[in-house]
C-alpha cells in the first residue's frame, strides 16, 4: 500500500504526519512525501521525521500545486492501493488495517472510507477533537450522492484500489479548489465505496486558518472550475441520463448553501443570509429549514450557540 502526502511550507505539521504513517499497525506500506517547493524547511523536517526509515521517500518538485504533488506521488509509489494524506493531519494508529479490512470485505468496491475528526490547528495527536463526523458513509454505489456534495474531509480516509484510480484518471491541476471532489466522481463511476465499521475517527484533520476551504468556500465562483468538470464529463450523461439536471440542480444549492454559511462565517451576515435562502428554495427541507431560521436569530444568540455558523477567529 502506498500513502502520498503532498506538502508545501508545513515544517510545523508534517512531523505528526509522518509519525502517524509509521505509528500504523498496519505495517506493509511505503510513504512518497511531495515537497512541493516550500519554503520553511519542509523537506528537511520530513527527512528528520522519517529518520532513515527505508519505506519513507522524500522527493522535492518546484511549486506546481497539490494535485500535480500527488499525481508525481503517485507517479512514484508502487503500492497496489493508494491512499492521499495530507501533510498536516494525521492518522490513528489503527487507520490502514480498518482500510483494508473494509476493502476486503467488499471485493467489487473500488476503494473504502470512514470517519475522520476535525482538530484546532494547534492540536496535537492525543488532543481531544473538536467534532467528529461518523456518517452518513453510504456504501456501494455512491455516485448520485457525491454528485451533490462531496462525502469526504480528503482522502486521509480513503483508501482506493490502484488499478480504479489509474482507470478513473489522476489529479486535474486546472482545479484550485474541489479538485479531490472532482477526482471522486470520477473514482465513483468505476464502482462502489466499502465503509469501515465503527465510529472511531481513522483522520484527524486539522482546521487552518490559511486552508484552501476558509479561504474559497465563501467565494461563489471558486466552485465553478471542478462543476464544470464534473458536469462536463460525457461518462455521466451515458450513466444518468435524465437525473442528470437534477442532480446538477441540488448539486447547485448544495453549494450555494456552503458559499452562505462560510460568508455568515467570515462576518459577511446580509449576503450570507440571502444566499441560504436561494439555496433553501431551490432545494427545501426540514433541516435546512431548522438551520435558517437558526441564522437569522444569530445576532439574539450568544456566541456559544451559533454552531455552523460560528465566526472564525480574527
Amino acid at each position: 500500500m502506498s500513502i502520498v502526502t503532498p506538502a508545501f511550507d508545513v515544517a510545523c505539521f508534517v512531523g505528526d504526519a509522518i509519525a502517524s504513517v509509521r505509528a500504523q499497525s498496519h505495517a506493509d506500506l511505503e510513504l512518497v512525501v511531495v515537497d512541493d517547493g516550500s519554503r520553511d524547511g519542509t523537506a528537511r523536517a520530513a527527512e528528520r521525521a522519517a529518520e532513515d526509515d527505508p519505506r519513507i521517500r522524500i522527493l522535492r518538485q518546484a511549486n506546481a500545486g497539490v494535485s500535480a504533488a500527488r499525481n508525481a506521488g503517485i507517479a512514484a509509489a508502487t503500492g497496489q492501493a493508494l491512499l492521499f494524506l495530507d501533510a498536516d493531519d494525521w492518522l490513528a494508529p489503527d487507520a490502514l488495517a480498518r482500510l483494508v479490512a473494509a476493502l476486503r470485505a467488499a471485493p467489487g468496491a473500488v476503494a473504502a472510507y470512514g470517519p475522520w475528526a476535525a482538530v484546532a490547528e494547534a492540536a496535537r495527536p492525543g488532543d481531544p477533537p473538536l467534532r467528529l463526523k461518523t456518517g452518513p458513509f453510504p456504501d456501494g454505489d455512491v455516485l448520485e450522492t457525491l454528485l451533490v456534495r462531496n462525502l469526504l474531509a480528503n482522502g486521509g480516509h480513503l483508501l482506493i484500489r490502484r488499478r480504479a484510480f489509474a482507470a478513473a484518471g489522476g489529479f486535474d491541476p486546472a482545479i484550485r479548489y474541489g479538485e479531490d471532489w472532482e477526482c471522486w466522481v470520477r473514482l465513483a463511476l468505476q464502482g462502489g465505496f466499502g465503509r469501515v465499521a465503527g465510529t472511531a475517527p481513522l483522520l484527524f484533520v486539522r482546521e487552518r486558518g490559511a486552508s484552501a476551504y476558509r479561504r474559497m468556500a465563501r467565494d461563489p465562483a471558486a466552485f465553478a472550475p471542478a462543476m464544470a468538470a464534473i458536469w462536463g464529463n460525457p461518462a455521466l450523461a451515458a450513466r444518468l441520463g435524465p437525473r442528470l439536471d437534477r442532480l446538477r440542480a441540488r448539486a447547485e444549492a448544495e453549494n450555494a448553501w456552503v458559499v452562505g454559511k462560510e460568508l455568515i462565517r467570515h462576518g459577511a451576515m446580509a449576503e450570507g443570509l440571502a444566499r441560504l435562502r436561494s439555496a433553501f428554495a431551490a432545494a427545501p427541507g426540514p433541516k435546512r429549514a431548522a438551520l435558517l431560521a437558526a441564522a437569522h436569530l444569530l445576532p439574539l444568540l450568544p456566541g456559544r450557540l451559533h454552531g455552523p455558523f460560528a465566526r472564525y477567529p480574527a
